[in-house]
């Protein structure tokens, strides 16, 4: 839970004329939705739970920058921080939701006025998770384009430390992509899947995750929407932990502090597909035993959710 000590003020710093004083006004922010309802309502809550009830949370109105550049956006999506950056580049964001690519591309051109909340998990974190479902694993494959291949540099540099290593196989074009993927999976005890459009989009993730299935290799990541379709698992942010770090954001804000980069959250959850893990015969851990594994690991905490 975070708590918020903002100064506080009266409207025209009068008392009313029956003598009473009005309510004390607290710092405001702006939300601009997605435009999924459901979603947006829940993020609304968990912000307002985070940062208690004096906090004040509006809507975001197009044009609304242009009167007012100092009061905090929220965003979610990558569509509303788009919207946002190109109507005023002053305004302060935390993003939520976003692609990560967007996100990090819209920081670095911003400095200190962009942060957010990535809605993954650390590379790493898949790649150890798939060790955790498969013991004997020592290869991990990771399918690019030339100009994703950037992604999985940090990584590829952490295996060693967990008894692993990978490989990374270059598809410079869409109709290279299969023939590349084979081989791909020639090599690698499983497939790691970062959050990269090129290559997992809703046009290609059928194609690749059959061919997977077929020479009996599992797909890990690149989030936990994947999981439906077919991967085999996915380590991610839940939302209220996404919650936890942009109250952490906003806090910083109120207090005239500068944002720091992008980040994950503090606390990860899994998701995993089970049927497919029967259909392979791979017997998977409990959730709770994947998380908590990788908080050995890492040490990072983790939270449980049903798959």
């Amino acid at each position: 839970m975070v708590f918020l000590v903002s100064t506080t003020f009266h409207a025209h710093g009068q008392t009313s004329g029956s003598g009473t004083a009005p309510p004390e006004i607290g710092p405001l922010l702006y939300l601009a939705p997605s435009g999924r309802a459901t979603l947006d309502n829940t993020i609304r809550e968990l912000l307002q739970e985070q940062l208690g009830k004096n906090v004040i949370i509006r809507s975001f109105k197009a044009g609304q920058t242009g009167q007012d550049s100092g009061t905090p956006v929220v965003t979610i999506g990558s569509d509303a921080l788009s919207q946002i950056r190109q109507e005023n580049h002053k305004v302060p964001v935390v993003s939520l939701l976003a692609k990560p690519a967007l996100l990090d591309s819209w920081a670095s051109r911003s400095g200190s006025n962009v942060t957010g909340v990535y809605q993954g998990a650390p590379l790493l974190h898949q790649a150890l998770a798939g060790k955790i479902i498969l013991p004997h694993a020592t290869r991990v494959a990771m399918l690019a384009s030339p100009d994703s291949a950037v992604l999985y540099e940090d990584l590829l540099s952490h295996l060693a430390d967990y008894g692993m290593e990978g490989r990374i196989f270059l598809a410079s074009n869409r109709d290279d992509l299969i023939n590349t993927l084979k081989r791909a999976l020639q090599y690698g005890d499983f497939l790691l899947a970062a959050p990269d459009p090129d290559i997992y989009n809703p046009r290609t993730i059928k194609h690749i995750l059959l061919t997977a299935y077929r020479r009996n290799r599992i797909v890990i990541g690149p989030t936990q929407d994947y999981v439906s379709a077919g991967s085999m698992a996915a380590v991610y942010t839940p939302l209220d932990a996404m919650a936890e770090k942009a109250a952490d954001y906003l806090e910083m804000l109120f207090k005239g502090e500068k944002l720091p980069p992008p980040n994950y959250g503090d606390r990860f959850a899994i998701r995993v597909n089970r049927q497919v893990a029967q259909s392979l015969n791979i017997p998977v851990p409990a959730n709770h035993k994947i998380i908590e594994d990788l908080r050995k690991l890492t040490g990072h905490s983790g939270e449980l959710r049903h798959d």
